[in-house]
């Protein structure tokens, strides 16, 4: 049973191990909760290693420690589940998920609609819409 609640989210990640560093591909689904991160890798790493995490994409970039609870096989690579190691660290973390929903909200509605937002005018529309249903932790 999970200890923390998920949230399905597609965000690029980079990931620094011991003798590892490799960028994750934005099209691979990472799964965030208040106490952790899920993601496909290339590498399969022992449980209890200790990685850094850090999302480039958002401003300022959000960077963390976190250990290595599981790991699974998957296709040629592996699944990766992380706790992060402080809860400051997990309550940035959903701060960036936010901002990562709400650029998906502008960029869709592009897409849809034709309306090109700024991304306050995005933020104000996705608070509007979704914020109540995006389940704090």
């Amino acid at each position: 049973m999970r200890q923390f609640i998920r949230h399905p989210v597609r965000i690029p990640i980079e990931v620094s191990a011991p003798g590892h560093v490799f960028m994750q591909d934005e099209t691979h689904s990472s799964d965030l909760g208040s106490g952790g991160l899920a993601f496909l890798s290339q590498l399969e790493i022992e449980p209890g290693t200790f990685i850094q995490i850090s999302i480039p994409h958002v401003k300022p970039k959000f960077e963390t420690e976190a250990k290595v609870v599981w790991c699974r096989r998957r296709g040629h690579g592996s699944e990766l589940g992380v706790e992060f190691l402080n809860s400051e660290d997990a309550f940035k973390a959903r701060m960036v998920e936010q901002v990562c929903h709400i650029e998906n909200y502008k960029n869709r509605v592009v897409a849809r609609e034709g309306r090109n937002l700024s991304l306050q005018e995005a933020a104000l529309e996705w608070v509007s819409k979704y914020a109540a249903d995006f389940t704090q932790p």
